[in-house]
């Protein structure tokens, strides 16, 4: 089958960065769906896997972490799906990718496919949002059904593509989102997507927040630089608050505000259920099939703002450097036609 493939890890600028290559197709076994790729995403995990390292594969290591396509078979332990069901995913992060025509997953993290959106644009939801989701339902422990209503919620990175589905989510479990944005298109488009309150994350956050009458946040949501967002967030957090980050520290990070606050930080891999197998690894599941439904309904719309045709080692390269300048807005996928 066809795929897009790395042998050595390299500057996104060098063309043998990805490559197309030829692999042999897998066959599904217990819980794993064989999913006829139709479309893909392209995140900063991608680029941070990818991102140049000594090490040479002896074969084509296939990244890619978002998708959405069609059942073409079922291992003999499925029961959630059937062949010809159309399916959107994120993955497993120890397993082949999906920069492929064909791809296993195992069934209990995915979800059907919203009916109303192209596979394009169905491919561009499944890592942000299982991400966003996790970090506010599960980290934060807030209330999906408005028990936080009226809360205030400071989503550091509102127009990547974690924020600009953050937003929506929580905007409809009633918080009060602050989001960062910092240039004209990308203020818009958290604007379009339903923040309160913009600032910018390249000026000093503290003196913002105070102009728009806040002493504290309720809750904090780092997506973009921990390291670089650290200090002002635990000053900013509520006393006994908590801060989700999703976004890897690079150096020590200080403590000492928090204790003093009886506030806390936690983290959010959203891989963690898959590659631990944990028991609620079904989740993940229920939760691209509740985001389908709300998808459907309205409620929710997808956050992509460029589609590349087709998905090939050039468009691939293209999308990777669009996102490793920090610049991207939502999501960017690619599909096959």
């Amino acid at each position: 089958m066809k795929a897009v493939g790395l042998l050595r890890y390299l500057p996104i600028s060098d063309p043998d960065s990805l490559l197309d290559v030829e692999v042999d197709k897998p066959q599904a076994a217990g819980r794993d769906l064989l999913v006829r790729v139709q479309a893909i995403a392209v995140n900063p995990v991608d680029t941070k896997v990818r991102a140049p390292k000594d090490t040479v594969e002896a074969e084509p290591r296939i990244l890619g972490w978002d998708a959405a396509g069609i059942v073409e078979a079922v291992g003999d332990a499925v029961s959630l799906f059937k062949p010809g069901d159309e399916v959107y995913y994120a993955g497993d992060i120890t397993r082949p990718g999906a920069y492929a025509e064909y791809q296993l997953v195992d069934e209990r993290i995915v979800g059907r496919k919203p009916s109303s959106l192209s596979f394009a644009e169905a491919a561009g939801l499944p890592l942000t949002t299982i991400t966003a989701w996790e970090a506010f339902f599960d980290r934060l422990d807030l209330d999906r059904n408005g028990g936080n209503r009226g809360e205030t919620l400071l989503i550091i990175g509102g127009a990547g593509g974690v924020g600009s589905i953050g937003i929506q989510l929580a905007k409809a479990a009633g918080l009060q989102v602050i989001a960062t944005a910092s240039r004209p298109e990308t203020v818009a488009w958290v604007e379009e997507l339903g923040a309160d309150h913009i600032i910018s994350h390249r000026e000093p956050l503290k003196p913002q927040i105070e102009q728009l009458g806040f002493r504290f946040v309720d809750h904090i949501a780092i997506f973009n630089d921990t390291d670089g967002h650290w200090d002002a967030a635990v000053d900013l957090i509520r006393p006994q608050g908590r801060i989700v980050s999703i976004v890897e520290n690079q150096n020590p990070l200080t403590f000492d505000v928090l204790k003093t606050k009886a506030a806390g930080l936690i983290w959010e891999f959203m891989f963690t259920r898959a590659m631990f197998e944990t028991p609620d690894m079904i989740e993940q599941h229920r939760l691209l099939s509740q985001v389908a439904d709300e998808i459907d309904a309205g409620s929710l719309k997808s956050t992509v703002s460029e589609i590349l045709v087709p998905i090939n080692a050039e468009n691939l390269r293209k999308a990777h450097a669009m996102i490793e300048s920090g610049t991207a807005r939502g999501k960017i996928t690619l599909s096959w036609r």
